[in-house]
């Protein structure tokens, strides 16, 4: 055989070679599982496929019973009877594929080598790689909910330490050996017991490991020497270090100094008396939003405090300015400084009409500045943290998971293996939407996309209840190592 095509159709059983692939140890995959953190459901890879399209399906969960506390047993009050709400629980089959030629391989088929295995465990470790990045995506696509439920629980389970001084070995913005028991807090409360696992970039598990914090784990390769996993240990929870964790870069910008607000004053005096006919106008921009008319005779005084009534009722005015003002003047403050430019006012006087208005600035308005202190270029590094039951996983399978098709004329002969696989990855407590999503099968574009995601949800007696967000156990960490 070690002569042969590696992907020689006529020895090649996609079967068997699944079977290789199946038996190569995923150490990842199989760290996820044993934290709990993954929950295999291999029962919905049936339920898929009887659904129409097979590629996205709606589960139920079970909400916790809906009342807000025992009423008074006194014999007179009434017992009012609450409700448990079932959510409907969407999540959607991610299909990929790849495909690799006899060449890129040949470097496997050496005397007396199983190049099948070989290229077995290379495969493997090829999803295991790709399943990650699904993973990856879709926690980044979580917490890029914006919808108003979906902002909350952003918020909630987001821990930003970027802002933290630094204390002792430890840097600026950098993890300690209280962030993650923080941030597990602030997502889940008094439920922070549930978390399990971490998943972190290697420039963050390298700061915690000079902390002495990171101690990986250890295993013995095929000759028997021991050597570090990408796993660890922190807080007694498991850590998986990958590179492919979100990173931001922040570009360097300049200090902003502080300035003071200055509500803005300005003031309409009417200088002259109007006869019957004669018209005043106050603009707010382009919009007039009140036109005075002159029934008969009135005094600048009269007018002015015609005006100030009227402005009291416009809400274009009453929004931005507070109106006071005596006798021939109507004065504007801004409630906001710097929000509400100066209105503008016109005079239209009949043919021996005497009306005449003006505004002018008291006080400029400004607006208030906070101070920002100069920041120097750096990156920014997410870690997930997942707790039992986080993500819930399902291989779907495909018809065909791997063949070979052998082309005798290009290249003078090439065997090219395919290789295909569909499954689900689906965060607990968190439904896929569809809302943006052009094929059966999202892209990881479209699993970053937080507008196919959203809590999940019930409507009971008309209203839309949201599952807490405090039962999903899922946090993000921000550091800048």
């Amino acid at each position: 055989m070690g002569n042969s095509s590696v992907f020689d159709a006529k020895i090649f059983n996609g079967e068997v070679f699944k079977g290789y692939v199946d038996r190569i140890p995923n150490l990842n995959r199989n760290e996820l599982i044993r934290s709990r953190a993954i929950r295999p459901r291999p029962e919905l890879a049936t339920a898929m496929r009887d659904q129409d399209g097979g590629n996205y399906m709606t589960t139920t969960l079970k909400g916790l019973i809906n009342n807000n506390g025992p009423l008074n047993y006194d014999g007179t009050t009434d017992i009012t009877a609450g409700n448990t709400a079932t959510f409907k629980h969407s999540r959607v089959v991610v299909g990929r594929a790849a495909a690799w030629t006899e060449n890129d391989f040949s470097y496997d088929i050496t005397g007396g080598q199983d190049f099948i295995e070989n290229i077995a465990e290379q495969i493997s470790e090829y999803w295991n790689e790709i399943d990650q990045a699904t993973i990856v995506a879709i926690l980044t696509g979580v917490f890029s909910m914006s919808d108003t439920e979906g902002a909350k629980f952003v918020e909630a389970h987001t821990y930003d330490i970027t802002g933290n001084a630094a204390s002792n070995d430890v840097g600026a913005g950098c993890m300690n050996a209280t962030t993650l028991n923080s941030a597990i807090q602030k997502a889940c409360g008094d439920n922070k017991g549930k978390f399990s696992l971490a998943i972190m970039h290697s420039v963050v598990a390298t700061n915690l490991e000079n902390l002495k914090l990171l101690v990986y784990m250890k295993y013995n390769d095929a000759q028997g020497i021991e050597r570090d996993l990408s796993i660890g240990t922190l807080n007694g929870r498991v850590v998986l270090v990958d590179d492919t964790m979100p990173v931001a870069e922040v570009e360097a910008s300049e200090a902003i100094e502080a300035v003071a607000e200055t509500k803005g004053v300005y003031t309409l005096t009417v200088s002259a008396a109007a006869i019957e006919g004669d018209k005043l106008e106050i603009k707010m921009g382009d919009e007039t939003v009140v036109t005075y008319l002159a029934d008969g005779a009135a005094t600048a005084a009269a007018i002015g405090g015609t005006l100030r009534t009227m402005c009291k009722g416009v809400a274009a005015i009453t929004d931005l300015f507070t109106v006071t003002g005596t006798g021939a003047n109507v004065v504007f403050t801004q409630k906001v400084g710097g929000t509400g430019a100066s209105p503008t006012v016109t005079c239209t006087q009949t043919t021996s009409g005497t009306i005449a208005a003006s505004v002018a600035t008291t006080t400029a308005g400004v607006a208030a500045v906070e101070a920002v202190p100069a920041v120097a270029a750096h990156n920014e590094y997410t870690t997930y943290v997942l707790g039992d039951g986080a993500i819930e996983y399902t291989d779907c399978g495909a018809k065909v998971p791997y063949e070979v098709d052998r082309d005798p004329a290009k290249n003078g002969g090439q065997d090219t293996l395919y290789s295909r696989q569909r499954k689900c990855f689906s965060p607990y407590g968190i439904s896929f939407t569809m809302a943006s999503m052009a094929k059966l099968s999202p892209t990881d574009a479209e699993l970053k996309n937080g507008a196919n995601w959203e809590l999940v949800n019930s409507t009971v007696e008309g209203n839309k209840q949201y599952i807490a967000h405090k039962a999903i156990p899922i946090a993000r960490i921000i550091s800048l190592g």
